[in-house]
């Protein structure tokens, strides 16, 4: 009897961990970020902990993957409203590669070593550092990596906007200032907290206009 209770209960969290992430809209592992990496655990943990403990109330696991769940839609929801909140959640990219310079100084920053970008490299079938142009570390871990390219013309879009916040590093990176940047706005009728995303391409800022979020 105990066999068919532990299967049942294996069987049930199943479909619920499932359904629990399609709820919390992650598609992938590689997509969370600190804070659902450990939700995750906790899960995990409480599942495995309703499995073992059969004998015990369904309820006593149920009750706590259900606050976790609602505890991180409202952090996401936070996140989504205030750029301050997901800084302080899940941090910010960093640029390790920029313009084929190493920059060991954020490298540092964040514990990030050699081995882990030529690691990184290797999986992106990148043999040399030279290869690379811009290599930016997201919030996941995962690398994104621009190759230099022989084309003279091509530029990559730098974010210089992100949800109304003046990115100042990419802004000294494209040798343009906040005076210019407050002119570009209002050459498009925009104010700064009206910009959900404004990158720099080829000589220009493109901007993309603030949804109101419900």
């Amino acid at each position: 009897m105990k066999y068919l209770i532990v299967f049942g209960r294996s069987f049930f969290f199943y479909i619920m961990i499932a359904v629990v992430y399609r709820f919390m809209g992650k598609r992938e592992i590689g997509e969370l970020s600190i804070m659902d990496f450990i939700v995750s655990i906790f899960i995990a943990e409480l599942a495995a902990i309703a499995i073992e403990n059969y004998k015990d109330s369904i309820f006593l696991s149920i009750v706590p993957i259900a606050v976790l769940v609602l505890l991180q839609i409202l952090i996401s929801k936070i996140s989504i409203k205030s750029n301050q909140a997901r800084e302080l959640i899940d941090g910010e990219p960093s640029v390790i590669i920029n313009r084929g310079k190493v920059n060991f100084k954020e490298m540092l920053k964040q514990r990030y070593n050699l081995d882990d970008l030529l690691t990184q490299l290797r999986a992106k079938s990148i043999k040399s550092i030279e290869e690379v142009d811009y290599a930016i570390l997201e919030t996941s871990g995962k690398l994104s990596v621009f190759k230099k390219t022989d084309d003279p013309n091509r530029t990559y879009p730098l974010p210089v906007i992100l949800d109304g916040k003046v990115d100042e590093e990419v802004l000294m990176q494209i040798r343009k200032d906040k005076i210019w940047l407050k002119d570009a706005l209002k050459r498009e009728g925009y104010q700064l907290e009206d910009v959900f995303y404004g990158f720099y391409q080829k000589n220009k800022l493109f901007l993309i206009k603030k949804e109101n979020i419900n």
